[in-house]
């Protein structure tokens, strides 16, 4: 089994290494310490797992593999190793093998990789949908915040009570439902970071939390119409069309919208 371990903590690299140098089953592994490091790699070895922390700067986890999908790259078993247990349903929807959190036991790690070695693609399919009810469950009972700064001073906010976030200059506005914070920083960035969360590109400088919209409409130009549950509207636009089938987890009786 050939290996890559893609995470930007050198202790977790580490931790992780030491767990697969002691594997008989394991040919050889490489490290990447963030996502573009990765994409290096990836582009000129073929792995058997990858071991995938999920929040890394710049690209996150889920953003990697994004990108290798929109590249038409085969993507190989995946174990997710993270601190932050909220991310697990979106984790498991990417059809990871398991999700390990840290500070993790060795034991832990291990049985993780027993599953990667030995999952077949149907495995692979049939694992994430089984486990999504519990995972839900647990993500109710395990609320999230964010931290960001602004105005030199920080704060712990819930992702749920923000609508939208839209680009300005070299700044983005997050908007909550009451007040908002202008943060320095590219809406590229914040569409990677908030992607976890429910957060959806419709606009090369808008972000919408996909709970708080109410209706899209689309429009005879190609574009769409988009309005939250508090009023306000957007465009649409053509590139980020793909992007509405995130809106929703099922669409009854509207199979052009998610095409």
């Amino acid at each position: 089994m050939r290996a890559l371990i893609i995470a930007d903590e050198p202790l977790a690299r580490t931790a992780i290494a030491n767990v697969l140098a002691k594997r008989r089953d394991v040919e050889n592994f490489e490290s990447a310490g963030d996502a573009i490091d990765a994409v290096t790699k990836l582009s000129s070895a073929c792995y058997d797992v990858l071991i995938l922390d999920l929040c890394m700067p710049e690209v996150s986890g889920l953003g990697l593999l994004d990108r290798m999908k929109a590249a038409g790259q085969a993507v190989p078993p995946v174990v997710f190793v993270t601190a932050h247990e909220e991310h697990a349903i979106a984790a498991f929807e990417q059809h990871a093998v398991d999700y390990v959190l840290k500070p993790f036991a060795n034991e832990r790690l291990n049985e993780a990789l027993d599953a990667a070695s030995r999952r077949t693609d149907g495995d692979r399919m049939a694992r994430p949908v089984d486990a999504l009810p519990q995972l839900q469950q647990r993500s109710r009972q395990q609320p999230c915040q964010i931290a960001i700064k602004a105005n030199g001073r920080i704060f712990f906010i819930d992702p749920a009570q923000v609508v939208a976030v839209q680009a300005q200059g070299n700044y983005v506005l997050l908007k909550r439902e009451t007040g908002s914070y202008l943060l320095r920083g590219s809406i590229s960035v914040m569409a990677e970071k908030l992607k976890p969360y429910g957060f959806v590109r419709i606009h090369r400088s808008v972000l919408v939390n996909r709970l708080k919209v109410d209706e899209i409409k689309p429009w005879t130009t190609g574009e769409y119409g988009l309005r939250l549950k508090d009023g306000k509207e957007y465009t649409v636009t053509r590139t980020y069309k793909k992007n509405l089938k995130e809106l929703a987890t099922s669409w009854i009786g509207t199979d052009a919208f998610t095409e």
